[in-house]
């Protein structure tokens, strides 16, 4: 067997085109027929690792790594390219028809029912966010947005971005000095304090991540923002609907939800907005329709060491879901090649400081640091890959509440005729 697999391994890596050197558990070294003088290696440890390699299965290859079956030396740029190669098939297409994709979608729906409790889902956010604020702060912008940015002009760098998609949120959305604005799920602060700051509306945020709250309200008191924003600890579910909202932001939330919360969700939406009432759902979508989960293993590895919990659905199905709350969709934007271009400029700043990263981490992680890293850096550039290849997309959907106030400008033309900082911050008097 041993015999088999090796001499499947060695046609493998003749057809890879690429530069790699594969060691097997007993110290045989394999070589792709092209070479460099920094030709990435990869190590197998267990014999295990070697089908997964060879049947391409992207999600147990990532466990393994992470695990210590399998030791890689290169970029991770180059442990994508490699990754490219090494497909058979892509993830967004599962190979399951029939009755088994009936029965797997079938024990989804289940699942999401019942561990998208308000316990359960506040368990999963504070495993992801509450890492390490010092974590996120090495990759992420200034502002930890932690969110697809939008490259308005290629020359502009990640900060410069992220602050492009905070201002068009706000221009897509008409924020208006007064506005009330509900932010739900505001991660470390960006978009409350930029649509407070430069928009003067009184804003609101829930989260229930115990770090990102503490490090909101620590930027509420420093910036002396007190009477502009109102951040709970709190979940969505909890929201009182008497004192409704002018315009909701859902920024990279909605993926913790789950598939059978979603009436739910848009529901409770529906009732936090006053009549004309605008709702901005920007969010990760699936790549393909009908499929519950990403194949080759990668949903399971995304959901063990990254997201638990997470659940993704096909911009279609968003749309009849904000539909049947009565959420008229007005808006629809692909941001796919941005969150792929984001995703890439956050994987290359932690992989520049890998060193301060593990020492961050051993103060946080009791023994687990370097596997926690390890998930992150394959994450960080496996989405990046994925959202290149369009496993995964990323849509902005603008919604109102439709009513005698639905005032909706005529054309799109105001969404990007941004104005500068100054001008802004002009307008109104945020005491």
């Amino acid at each position: 067997m041993r015999f088999y697999w090796t001499r499947n391994t060695q046609n493998r890596l003749a057809e890879l085109g690429i530069p790699l050197c594969l060691v097997l558990p007993n110290g045989e070294k394999l070589h792709s027929p092209l070479h460099g003088e920094s030709i990435p290696q990869l190590t197998l440890r267990h014999w295990s690792a070697l089908a997964d390699v060879v049947r391409g299965q992207m999600g147990t290859v990532a466990a393994d790594l992470v695990e210590g079956r399998i030791y890689f030396e290169g970029s991770m740029r180059q442990l994508m390219q490699i990754a490219q190669k090494l497909l058979l098939t892509e993830p967004h297409h599962s190979s399951r028809t029939g009755i088994h994709r009936f029965i797997r979608n079938n024990l989804h729906q289940w699942q999401s029912r019942t561990r998208h409790t308000r316990n359960n889902d506040a368990a999963q956010i504070q495993s992801h966010y509450d890492v390490s604020d010092d974590f996120y702060a090495l990759w992420l912008d200034p502002k930890r947005v932690y969110s697809c940015a939008y490259f308005a002009h290629p020359s502009m760098s990640l900060a410069q971005a992220q602050e492009a998609k905070l201002d068009m949120i706000c221009r897509k959305l008409c924020l208006q000095p007064g506005d009330r604005f509900l932010d739900i799920g505001a991660g470390w602060g960006g978009l409350l304090l930029w649509a407070a700051e430069h928009y003067g509306v009184e804003a609101t945020g829930i989260t229930v991540s115990r770090n990102q709250y503490a490090h909101v309200q620590q930027l509420i008191q420093e910036k002396g923002l007190q009477k502009k924003i109102t951040l709970h600890f709190a979940d969505y579910r909890d929201l009182d609907e008497t004192q409704p909202f002018d315009k909701i932001a859902s920024i990279g939330m909605f993926e913790h939800v789950g598939r059978a919360n979603m009436p739910d969700y848009f529901s409770k939406i529906w009732r936090l907005l006053k009549p004309g009432g605008m709702l901005m759902n920007h969010g990760i979508t699936a790549g393909g329709v009908g499929y519950p989960e990403l194949g080759l293993g990668l949903s399971d590895f995304i959901e063990k060491y990254i997201f638990p919990g997470g659940e993704l659905l096909h911009v279609s199905e968003v749309a009849q879901h904000m539909a049947q709350a009565n959420l008229e969709l007005v808006d629809v934007e692909n941001l796919r090649p941005h969150y792929a271009r984001t995703l890439w400029a956050w994987s290359d700043n932690l992989e520049n400081q890998l060193d301060k990263a593990k020492e961050i981490l051993a103060r946080h992680e009791n023994g687990r640091a370097a596997k926690v890293l390890q998930a992150y850096r394959l994450y960080l550039a496996g989405c990046a890959f994925g959202f290149e290849r369009g496993w995964t997309s990323l849509h902005q959907m603008l919604a109102v509440k439709a009513g005698p106030a639905t005032d909706y400008p005529f054309t799109r033309d105001y969404m990007y005729k941004q104005r500068e900082p100054h001008q802004r911050l002009a307008t109104f008097n945020l005491d």
